[in-house]
Parts: structure tokens; sequence; C-alpha cells
């Protein structure tokens, strides 16, 4: 039994042990207090109340020795209560029990449910986890009262009952409940851009919204003036007493929207980042093939692929090797399924969720250890080899070519391969990569330069290109000392108040950090101008799309720190996804958001120390891309398998109640892998599918 809690808990037999033996002692001592206090009480008694016999002073002496001999001695009769050795026995045996109970719970929890326990979660975790669930504030020292009256809460330090009793169900339209039971100090991204944008359309939360922003959204529970509002409903299990152990019910379950008759929304599935080779060949393709086939059954509608230029263009310019990509292709089109088409021209190796190192070419190699300055670089001088510095777009620097002509020849190329392909309609989307992880921004946050989240990242502006281009702008401006970075900006792991550019009040909103943030933001978006001009022109009469990263932490604040390095210029005065979003309408081209669930249901409480607001960041460039009429497709930022993140995607890519009708183009889910074809995980993705396609499903219930 010692060794399942080891499992499943974590704990070692020794810290069991330690622990039971604890809590025996406590109750040793609490019964020795307790007699301590009753013998104590009894010599007063009669020493002051004359309830002891007094016909001498020795036969009160005699009578009172005997009764701290009493509480002296070990076992004496009388007022201490004795603790046998077979009693705590059977008291650790009973705490053993109670653990092992415990910790099936929570395991099934976790693993089932996405409750966030903690590691040594208790049984007043579980019962706290599922009243907030029911939409019910729970305070660390327990206090619980209904997350949306003040009219209920109990006074603080009193305990609140919970009912056993049948519970109603929580309509499509009451907000989430907090999980916190404190509203923050902070405004959230809904609450100021509510101010900022005016007219824009949020969605209403569903009752499985567990974002971080729709927390905050509930967590006031008075109005202005101390005016109550609307009461929620209370959604809770029972527990019941059996043999001295504590049975907990599972509260009724939430109902789902039904997205029956709701638009056609097309599911693909991203393909392992390894399918291909080094050597340009295609991994197992008898595995391959029966995966997709199984993919096809359940009517997904394609595949996305990256075309690494590290693979494909490797050895020489202007040499590449498509070939196992032809037989990719093949594959995908004689099971009548689509593909999207990623053009890789960043190196894969070194970031979340990379099981796979695939390079720059080694000719691009070779130039830049002549020539670092085609490389990124940050204050320190460090250079970051995972993609190209977007300052050498138009400088000669790679065998007589600029950066964009090397993407547009690499483009040209494969449109010529795969003409058939794109006649053939196969070819639906292609995604043109434009920075880090084929990400339209700066690698402000590489994890080889040791950044860790929620580190602010810092500015890549130091090579000798952009600090070029930063040099003519302030020319330009009439301030040629403003030609360099911000002194005061941190390190990568700094926090905005931290520094002196980005904490309340800092530099970031004075004449030289506006004048910089704008000249640094603007470079990244005429990146993205020019070389979606000539994927445009490659892919004439075929989508092409431009991903962004969702960069949440640090968004509550008011210089939006992490956005910042990364290039997007979205203070709490600015909104910095406009000029972006007017870029792609222009090329008529799709913005790809990794914004699917953003439930992050295990790491809420990073997200509160970080002030981040995920949930916030995706409605502020949803708007921004709808406001110009620019097609929104998405995938999902996390590997998950479970019903409340498939939820979660469902109301972002289709929200409820807009008075457009808007919803997404597309979905991606990342990706195919053995966990995903486990049968559960499988079913539950099936049903997914059919619900984005509009189709109804049987189950209702989550």
């Amino acid at each position: 039994m010692a060794t399942d809690m080891q499992k499943l808990i974590g704990a070692s037999e020794e810290d069991d042990e330690e622990e039971m033996e604890m809590d025996v002692k406590e109750e040793d001592d609490e019964d020795e207090e307790n007699g301590e206090k009753h013998i104590a009480m009894q010599m007063m008694m009669g020493v002051d109340g004359g309830v002891m016999p007094s016909s001498s002073s020795s036969d009160q002496f005699q009578h009172q020795q005997q009764l701290q001999e009493q509480v002296s001695t070990p076992g004496g009769g009388g007022a201490r209560r004795s603790r046998p050795l077979e009693e705590k026995e059977r008291t650790k045996l009973r705490e053993r029990n109670r653990r092992a109970i415990t910790a099936r719970i929570l395991a099934g929890l976790r693993r089932h449910g996405n409750y966030n326990l903690r590691v040594r979660a208790d049984i007043n975790d579980v019962i706290a986890a599922l009243a907030r669930e029911a939409g019910w504030v729970v305070l660390p020292d327990g206090t619980t009262f209904p997350s949306k009256s003040q009219g209920s809460r109990p006074a603080v330090g009193t305990s609140a009952g919970m009912t056993s009793s049948s519970s109603q169900m929580v309509s499509q339209q009451t907000p989430p409940p907090s999980l916190r039971g404190v509203s923050s100090g902070y405004r959230t991204s809904v609450e100021y851009n509510a101010c900022r944008m005016k007219g824009v359309f949020m969605p209403t939360p569903s009752p499985y919204d567990l974002s971080s922003s729709a927390r905050s959204q509930s967590s006031g529970m008075v109005g202005d003036g101390g005016e109550q509002t609307e009461s929620l409903p209370l959604i809770v299990g029972s527990m019941e007493v059996v043999n001295d152990k504590e049975i907990i019910g599972l509260p009724p379950k939430l109902p789902e929207r039904d997205f029956a008759g709701t638009p056609y929304v097309p599911v693909y599935v991203m393909l392992p980042l390894g399918v291909i080779n080094m050597k340009c060949e295609l991994v197992d393709p008898d595995s391959l093939l029966k995966q997709l086939r199984v993919l096809k059954s359940i009517n997904v509608d394609g595949v996305m692929v990256d075309c690494w230029w590290g693979i494909v263009e490797a050895h020489a310019p202007q040499e590449y090797n498509w070939s196992g990509y032809q037989r990719l292709f093949q594959m995908v089109r004689e099971l009548k399924l689509k593909l999207q088409v990623v053009m890789s021209f960043h190196e894969c190796g070194g970031n979340v969720g990379d099981d796979v190192c695939i390079p720059l070419p080694h000719w691009v190699a070779e130039i830049g250890r002549s020539n670092p300055d085609i490389f990124f670089t940050d204050r320190e001088g460090r250079r970051n080899p995972e993609c190209l510095t977007l300052g050498i777009d138009k400088e000669r620097v790679l065998r007589g070519r600029t950066a964009v002509e090397v993407y547009f020849d690499y483009m040209r190329s494969f449109r010529v391969e795969f003409e058939e392909f794109f006649e053939d309609g196969v070819v639906s989307m292609v995604l043109v990569g434009l920075g880090p992880c084929g990400e339209l921004r700066y690698p402000s946050c590489p994890v080889k330069h040791g950044w860790r989240y929620p580190g602010i990242g810092e500015f890549q502006c130091y090579d000798q290109y952009m600090s070029k281009s930063l040099r003519k702008a302030a020319e330009i401006r009439g301030h040629s000392f403003w030609a360099r970075g911000p002194d005061n900006a941190g390190s990568y792991n700094s926090q905005p108040h931290e520094t002196g550019f980005f904490c309340d009040g800092g530099d970031y909103d004075g004449y030289y950090g506006r004048f910089f943030l704008n000249c640094y933001s603007q470079l990244l978006v005429d990146h993205g101008d020019r070389v979606l001009s000539l994927a445009k022109l490659a892919f004439e009469g075929t989508c092409i799309a431009a991903k962004l990263p969702g960069i949440h932490w640090w968004y509550k604040t008011a210089s939006h720190a992490a956005e910042l390095t990364a290039g997007f210029y979205n203070s709490c005065n600015r909104d910095g996804y406009t000029a972006i979003a007017a870029m792609l309408q222009k090329h008529g081209a799709t913005l790809n958001f990794a914004c699917g669930e953003l439930h992050f249901l295990e790491r809420n409480e990073d997200l509160r120390e970080a002030l981040a607001d995920p949930q916030g960041l995706v409605w502020q460039v949803l708007n921004a891309a709808w406001d110009v009429c620019v097609p929104v497709a998405s995938e999902n930022a996390l590997l998950f398998h479970d019903r409340l993140g498939y939820n979660k995607i469902l109301d972002n890519v289709k929200p409820v109640n807009d008075p457009d009708g808007r919803h997404l183009s597309s979905f991606t889910y990342l990706r195919l892998s053995p966990l995903l074809m486990e049968r559960q995980n499988f079913l539950e993705f099936e049903r997914f599918v059919k619900r984005m396609h509009g189709e109804a499903v049987v189950d209702q219930q989550v």
C-alpha cells in the first residue's frame, strides 16, 4: 500500500511514517495537556473552593502530591488517558489507509478531471476544488460562499457548510466561477480593452471556461456602491462517512453547448516534426499511412506539414531536394486529404515541444561563421542562429542574394515542384515562416540564452544591420543619439517593475521610448510585408497565412513588456496588432493564431504571478483581424487530450452570441502521435471533430 502511495502522490514511506507519528504525538500531547488542565483544576478547587477535605494541611499536601504524580507518571491513572502501543498502531493503520484512499481519489481527479491539486493534497483540497467548480469561492481559511453573492457570504472566520442536497444546473450564460476567491488589484485586459476599443465583441463565457481572464472577470462579487449581484446556483456533490471513511460524490456535470447546425470548420492535424529526415526521406511510411487512414475515417479534413529549409536546400544555394515530400504528398492525395504546408525558414530544436534537431542550411551556417551579424543579436552580443535577422532582408550577404530573394526562390521552387497539387486543390494553405518558430516576432525569449517563463525577454536589435536601420531612423527624426537600444531594459528573466524602462511610468512611454518602440515594431511589420508580397506572387490562387504568437504574460501591466521585446508595440495606450492586421489584409493573408485552448488549468498560479491574461489577448487579436475582414485560423498552444480543452477550443473557434456570426476559418490540432491514437483519447478527438463540423453528438455531458 505504501508503494501505491509513492506512485500516486510522490511521497516516500518514511515521510508518511514521520507525518503519522507526528499526528499521533499531537493527539498524545493534546491528551496530556487536557489531563494537566484537569488535575490543575482539581488542585485549585481543593485549595480555593474547599472541595477537598481540609482536616489538616498535611492531608491536603499529600493529596496534591498524589495528583502531581498522576500527571508526571506515564500510565498513571485518573485524569490522563493511557495511549497503549496497540492503539497507536491502529491509529497509524487508519491514517495510512485514509491516505491511500485520498491518493487514489486525487490521482483520478488529476488524470481525468484536470483538477489543479497540489502533490500532497488532502480531502479538504478535493472538497475545495469541487466547490470551486460548482461556482463557489473557497478562501484559504475554509470560508466558503457563492462567487457572485455578497449577501450570502459569511463573516470572515466563520465556517460555511456545504449542502448535499440536489443542485441546480448553471445555464450557458452563467459567468465562470472565480478560482481565486479574491479580486485582483489590477485591471484585467477585458476591462481596459473595453475602455480603449469601444464596440468590440467579447464572447459570453461558457460554464466550463476556466481561463485566467474568465476567473478575473468573475472575481468581483459586489457592484459599485456595494450593490449585490446575482447569486450563482450551487452545484456540489454529497459526502458520506461509512466505517470511518469519507466518501465524496462528484457533482453533476455541466451541460455543453450544442454545436449541431453550426458552421463547418475544417480540422487539420499537424504531422510529427521529424516525419521527413535530414536526407529528405519519409520516415516509417507504413505506420504513417495507417495513422492517416484512421484520421480519414473520422473525417479529418487534412494534415499540416513543415517543409524545412534546412533539409530541402541543405548543402548548396538553389539546390533543392523535395523527394521525401513528394512521397508524403502523394500519400495524402490518395487518401483524399488536404494539405497545409509551412515554409519553415527557421531551425528546429531547443524550443518547447521540439523533439528533433533541424538546423539552418549548412551553407548559411558557413556564412554565419564569417559574418555572425546575419543572425539576431542581443545587448550582450550573443547570436541566435535560429533564423536570419530581418536586417538582411535587403542586404546581399547570402552568396549574392538578399534574404527575401532566398525565401522567394525557395517558395517558387516548391510551387513548381508541386504544381499538380496546387491545381488539384490538395494544397489548401501555405503558412509562410516569418521568424523564430515560423512566427512573426523577434526571438526575444530564447531558452538557449537562459530565458525562463515569465521573463520579459530582451530586445534583439544589436546586429550591425538592425543597428544601421535604427541609426537611419534616428537621423531622419533629427536625434542621432537615439540610435541605440535602451540601456535600462533589464535582462531575459527580469520583471517589468525591476527595470527603469518597463516599470509604471518608465522610459517606454517617454519621447525616446516611443521612438524606439515604434521603429522596432515597424521593422517587424515591414519584414512581414516584404516576404508576404513575394509569397502572394509565388502561390497565386492559394491561401497564404502568417503565424502570430500568443505572448500573454505581463499583459495586465501598463507596458506589456514581453510583447514589446517580441516586437508588438501593444502598451496600454496603444493597440499593437492593428498594423499587423492591416498588413495581412493588404496581401489577402490569413492570420494563424495559437489561441486554441489557453485554459492553463495546471498553471493558473503562474498566470497570476505573471499578471497574464491569455483570453484577453486572444480577443484583442481576433477583433483586430475581424475589424479589417482578415480570416483567422488557429492551432492549440499546448498538447492535451481532455474534453475540457476541446470545449475551450470550440468556444474560441465558434464564439457564442457573436452579433455577426463570425468564426475561425480552420483549426489545426497539435499533433499526430501514438498518444492521440490511444482509444479513449481518439474517441474524444473524434467527438471534437464532429462538433467542429457542426454535427450532432450523442453524449452532451462533460
